[in-house]
């Protein structure tokens, strides 16, 4: 007994001794993390912010040959956004030489493959390693910190070897959350109560999480940002993108990842990240470094376009994911009997023990030298087959080519099973039979010429309803590096005459995976379980056509485009001006067809303008408005804020006369936008929108409704997805929420966030702010609330519990996760002026309502197959029910909204049921 005390005590002494001596040992006359930190990152209860990861960032940069500190734009708060570009010496004096080389193969346009051979074998690798994409996955920005100080100090052999070869940017991709998740954590002065669970909003301005859900879209400053490091500049041959937490019982998730992959990117792509996961795979077990696993082990996949590693792929780049364990609370690793037994995806099990910190820097720092050792030993191949799939994209955009999808795949089994196969095919491999058909189906169904892919698009000005969003789509393609082109002269293609001014993008282009992946459907497959089985959750979403969401007018051109095409050289293209035509002096018309016109409602609102929507259609100049054109008496105060507003691109048209008939006369509004303590999402996305559109608001929280009297606060209270509460496995989605603090947890400023949106307090406070003349606007999960409201408003797809409560249908039955489908729209009643009578929608796992009188259908789904990008089971159930409604609840007005009609800021086509909605509501209850 007295022996094992004195070994456990002797362990301690140990364990104690070695936590003394700093994580990275002073080397060099470079200030070490030890020295530069008031602790050293990596430390137990204590992070490192931004403001100090800043300084100690410049402080390297001075005083090392082996960095250089670069400026890539400003976060959303403000905040400078560095990147430490490190390589030897006599490569930063090179820089823009290797730059250049890495931009001519990763274009690949006018490079034959001698030029690229000889180019790649002067060029260098170049690797993008990131940290503190979401903020509270602590381990990557402080095991930054090491890894920069290591390489920059380190005179081992790998790393002169690496640095000669490799030129690597680390970059932080989040300075706003850094320095909020870390403030929050060290507010405690006792570390055992230090903690950033609880922090009071969301760790990015107004996306939190789905920071890393914005990549094609490149809404948020800070994807823009990277979009322009990846795809305009620096054209890494690697994305290595590092997150947290791994998988339980383990340590850390490295790819590969499990299928499905998307159809659109080359395949080699795929191989080149397998072989740099089994490199990093390989280094850690060589090193004893248990419990990594891979594909099997996590949920990720590589289908989605939205997210740094992923848009990597599309742009034919190695797109890497690791998600560790740690944090600066120690934490222990759990025993999981199945993590215990050797697999292909874990071959070194963990044992159950405590976990610090410093471990995960330890791992991190392994993985990022797995990446850079397999960057620098394969410096030639990584540059020389960036330059082949960007040039086999090329070739393929100029002659006919198939994407083979699942639906192409089908219909070659459908053809088969009356096309006989060739039995010579078999040979001496009889489970050949399995699933043999004719080997001529091969040209005949999976190279139908009908089939093929677009060789260009084109989107013609004149055509688009609403130009400045199709401009919008235009920018987001450039600002992912897509070549866009405009045409000089009018030109033919496909047998159609298209006029100069037009926009081409071609497809015989490097970056073809990414233009395909935002003009063609998503053809998800179906992946279940197992045979039979329930439908698997995708990692994300699985349909997100950008075009759709957008509402854009484009063709698809099967053949070359002819004609004089210029390149747009800018990151950003603007909308025409709008003008002001006629000479009227009774007032102006304004179409209600561009979303950006509700900026210019906004504004005519704030300076006290008249404005009126009318009921009917108005032929003006030529040309048909549709219902909902504003009306703006004359005045020089309109005058001048028209004018002002060109840059928005809307037209005003000048008339001589005030139209006749009814309409809708607008007034300025309050809009209350709900949050919840810590920040939603969906939330924040609304948020972000309503600035953008300059809609005024405030965000209210769950107690100031409470409270009652809304309405003399409020015209509109908005009530985003997961603003409710749902049960899970209830009729609406979602159920996930996490725990809120006690309030005397947190600092007194914050806590008249705290509460719930509840069926005791809130529903009788917003029941009667809408009987007051109220204007409540519910979108996806939130219409539990809907329902609570008025019962006009039920859910239609559900099965009944033995309770009688209303419960989800089975996935095997009805299962949409995140995907596009139609539905069709009265573009006659106001919620939906300006709309078109059919619309893509954004659908994840929403919920429709039952039609009911009481409820007027806004927009409904009809068609028996309404999937138009992504994956759907059971989607014939949603004909006959209703996606938008529009309810009378006293003096005030009720507008339910089944899908995300504002997901992730991305479904333009379907923002004017909100902003209707906001403008409707309080003009409509005013006339009562």
């Amino acid at each position: 007994m007295r022996s094992a005390m004195l070994c456990g005590v002797a362990a301690l002494i140990a364990t104690a001794s070695a936590w003394a001596e700093p994580i990275s040992p002073k080397v060099g006359s470079l200030p070490s993390p030890a020295e530069a930190f008031p602790t050293e990152p990596g430390s137990d209860y204590y992070l490192a912010d931004y403001d100090a990861y800043e300084r100690y960032l410049k402080a390297l940069a001075a005083r090392s040959d082996r960095m250089k500190l670069i400026d890539i734009g400003r976060s959303a708060e403000g905040r400078t956004m560095w990147v430490a570009v490190v390589s030897s010496p006599q490569n930063l004096a090179k820089l823009e030489r290797y730059k250049e080389i890495a931009r001519r193969l990763a274009k690949a346009e006018g490079v034959s493959e001698q030029q690229a051979a000889a180019l790649a074998q002067e060029g260098r690798a170049i690797v993008w390693i990131d940290a503190g994409l979401h903020a509270t996955e602590t381990v990557t920005t402080q095991s930054q910190i090491h890894v920069l100080y290591r390489l920059l100090s380190g005179e081992d052999a790998e790393t002169r070897r690496t640095l000669d070869d490799t030129i690597v940017l680390f970059g932080q991709d989040n300075p706003d959350g850094l320095q909020l998740v870390s403030d929050w954590y060290m507010r405690n002065k006792d570390p055992k109560q230090r903690e950033f669970r609880t922090i009071p909003r969301l760790y990015q301005k107004y996306v939190g999480h789905d920071n890393n859900r914005d990549s094609f879209m490149s809404q948020m400053p800070e994807t823009t940002a990277l979009n322009r490091v990846f795809f305009r500049e620096w054209f890494p041959q690697i994305i290595f993108n590092q997150h947290q937490t791994g998988p339980a019982g383990m340590v850390v998730f490295v790819p590969p990842f499990r299928d499905p992959f998307n159809y659109n990117y080359a395949p080699l792509v795929m191989n080149e990240l397998q072989e740099v996961g089994a490199a990093m795979h390989s280094r850690l077990v060589a090193e004893n470094k248990g419990g990594s696993g891979a594909r099997s082990a996590a949920p990720y996949s590589t289908w989605h376009n939205g997210m740094v590693r992923s848009i990597a792929y599309f742009h034919n780049s190695i797109g890497l994911l690791t998600e560790i364990i740690g944090g600066p609370t120690p934490e222990k690793i759990p025993l999981l009997a199945d993590t215990q037994l050797a697999r292909n995806d874990e071959t070194l099990p963990i044992a159950p023990q405590d976990w610090h910190l410093r471990d995960s820097l330890e791992y991190q720092w392994s993985l990022d030298r797995a990446v850079i050792d397999y960057a620098a030993r394969n410096r030639e191949r990584l540059l020389i087959n960036i330059w082949r799939m960007g040039d086999a994209a090329i070739r393929r955009g100029e002659r006919d080519s198939w994407t083979i999808t699942p639906k192409r795949v089908d219909a070659l089994k459908e053809e088969g099973k009356t096309a006989k196969a060739d039995e010579g095919y078999v040979g001496f491999n009889s489970r050949a039979r399995e699933g043999m058909v004719a080997a001529p189906l091969y040209g005949s169904v999976l190279h139908d010429p009908t089939a093929r892919d677009p060789r260009a698009y084109v989107l013609v000005p004149e055509q688009q309803r609403d130009l400045p969003t199709t401009i919008t789509f235009l920018n987001t393609l450039l600002k992912n590096g897509v070549d866009v082109e405009r045409a000089a002269q009018p030109f033919t293609a496909g047998g159609k005459s298209y006029p100069a001014g037009a926009y081409v993008v071609r497809t015989a282009q490097a970056y073809r995976p990414h233009v395909l992946d935002m003009f063609e459907p998503q053809d998800h497959p179906h992946d279940a379980e197992y045979p039979g089985g329930p439908p698997k959750a995708p990692y994300d979403i699985t349909g997100y056509t950008l075009a759709y969401q957008m509402g854009v007018g484009f063709d698809r051109v099967l053949d070359g485009v002819p004609g004089a095409l210029t390149r747009v050289t800018a990151e950003q293209l603007a909308p025409p001006p709008g003008r002001v035509i006629g000479s009227g002096a009774a007032g102006w018309l304004i179409g209600h067809e561009s979303n950006n016109g509700f900026i210019l409602t906004n504004r005519l609102l704030k300076a006290g303008v008249a404005v009126r929507w009318l009921a009917g259609e108005q032929r003006v100049a030529g040309r048909t408005l549709a219902a909902g054109a504003l009306f703006v008496p004359a005045s020089p105060q309109a005058r001048a804020i028209i004018t002002a507003a060109a840059p928005l691109g809307v037209d005003a048209y000048a008339i001589g006369k005030a139209p006749a008939g009814t309409g809708v006369q607008l007034r300025p509004v309050r809009v209350g936008l709900v949050d919840r303590y810590g920040g939603i999402m969906p939330a924040g996305w609304t948020r972000w929108l309503l600035e953008q559109y300059e809609f005024p608001f405030e965000v209210v929280y769950p107690g100031q409704l409470d409270a009652g009297d809304l309405k003399q606060r409020f015209d509109v209270l908005l009530f985003a997805d997961g603003t409710v509460p749902v049960s899970r496995g209830g009729a609406y989605p979602g159920g996930y929420r996490f725990d809120l603090p006690k309030p005397e947890a947190i600092p007194e400023a914050y806590r008249g966030r705290l509460g719930e949106v509840s069926r005791a307090k809130t529903l009788p406070a917003v029941a009667a702010f809408a009987r007051a003349g109220g204007t409540v606007i519910t979108v996806g999960s939130a219409n539990a609330l809907a329902t609570m409201l008025s019962p006009a408003i039920q859910p239609a797809l559900v099965t009944r519990k033995p309770d009688g409560s209303a419960a989800a249908l089975d996935k095997k039955d009805f299962y949409i996760p995140g995907a596009l489908v139609r539905a069709s729209v009265d573009p006659r009643q106001p919620l939906a002026f300006g709309m078109t009578p059919q619309v893509d929608m954004f659908f994840d796992e929403s919920q429709p309502f039952i039609p009911a009188a009481g409820a007027t259908r806004v927009a409904w789904f009809d068609a028996a197959r309404p999937l138009r990008s992504g994956w759907a089971v059971g989607q014939e159930r949603l004909r006959g029910t209703v996606a938008v409604a529009d309810v009378d609840l006293g003096r005030g007005k009720l507008f339910a909204m089944g899908p995300e009609v504002t997901q992730r800021a991305q479904p333009y086509a379907t923002f004017k049921l909100l902003f209707n909605g906001i403008l409707y509501g309080p003009a409509i209850a005013a006339s009562r």
